[in-house]
């Protein structure tokens, strides 16, 4: 399979995954769950999953001084991600917290192109153009009412947080292998998670009482971490930070999904078209090379053409 292909799948793959955030966090939320609670067992169990993986597969953990700076760096910028998503979920509905997050793909392409002179195309700019104009159709309200602003800051300190987080992953020299580098990454949001309930006496880690919030925790340190976390990595190094974080589009489209299967929102043709529009712009950026190359095709084809042309009537 070809590179830039399978880096989309993986992409694909993590940005659904990571769109469920919402199904586990809000269920537990509604059973009396706080956000760092939350957090705190979807790092924790995430760990024991991965560092369960490693030893089956008898892999080694050490890593050096060097390795453990740049994870450690990682696995608070990703914490402060997800914390200050969490927390925006008590100010604003999950699905629209999910859509604004989507800003991060527009910092990951600002930040590439100024610091790392990465050329920007002109199906990219289309793709964060289009994927843009459908989060805008998603969040906004029928009624016309302003979001919330502290909702609105804390979403865009995760976006801020996350693209960091991808940037680095890309730009890094960290050579060890996908499951180990997300397994240091957990354990350094669950130590962040763990520091910031010491100094937030209103969200101390509780302990988890039934069955059913179990079942969610695990959901959450499985589906929208380990499995987002560990096919974003692929990605990432398959086919660059800006592809993957625009293919991000596809998490508010999950977070909408989910919302309207299991929270039994309403679905308008203004929602239809925000998801249309998202898609279309998630598929450019898979074929968005094979695009150019044809149109340059066409381009000389037709400049061969005219010349002949022009040959023939002198």
């Amino acid at each position: 399979m070809d590179a830039k292909l399978k880096g989309s799948i993986y992409g694909i793959v993590a940005a659904i995954s990571y769109g469920t955030n919402p199904l586990g966090a809000l269920s537990l939320y509604e059973a009396g769950v706080n956000a760092n609670s939350v957090l705190f067992y979807r790092f924790f169990i995430a760990s024991i999953f991965l560092s369960g993986l490693m030893f089956v597969q008898n892999k080694p953990f050490r890593i050096t001084r060097k390795e453990l700076v740049v994870l450690g760096g990682l696995g608070i910028l990703f914490g402060v991600s997800s914390l200050t998503l969490f927390l925006s979920f008590y100010y604003m509905d999950a699905g629209i917290a999910s859509t604004i997050l989507f800003i991060y793909p527009v910092i990951v392409t600002v930040i590439m192109a100024f610091f790392f002179k990465e050329k920007i195309s002109l199906v990219t700019i289309l793709s964060i153009l289009l994927s843009l104009g459908g989060i805008g159709l998603l969040y906004k309200r029928n009624d016309g009412s302003m979001l919330n602003a502290m909702g609105v800051l804390l979403v865009m300190l995760s976006s801020l947080s996350y693209a960091l987080y991808i940037i680095i992953v890309n730009k890094s020299s960290l050579k060890m292998p996908t499951i180990k580098l997300t397994l240091y990454v957990l354990l350094f949001c669950t130590l962040t998670i763990i520091i910031q309930s010491f100094f937030d006496s209103d969200n101390h880690i509780q302990l988890l009482t039934t069955s059913s919030m179990w079942m969610f925790a695990i959901m959450l340190a499985l589906v929208p971490t380990v499995i987002s976390l560990v096919f974003m990595v692929m990605a990432v190094r398959l086919i660059g930070s800006t592809p993957t974080a625009i293919m991000g589009a596809l998490e508010p489209l999950t977070a909408v999904f989910i919302g309207i299967m299991v929270f039994n929102e309403m679905f308008t043709l203004r929602l239809g078209a925000g998801i249309m529009m998202i898609l279309i712009a998630v598929i450019l950026i898979i074929i968005g090379k094979s695009i150019q190359i044809r149109t340059l095709t066409i381009a000389i084809t037709y400049m061969k053409q005219m010349l002949h042309k022009s040959w023939k009537i002198k």
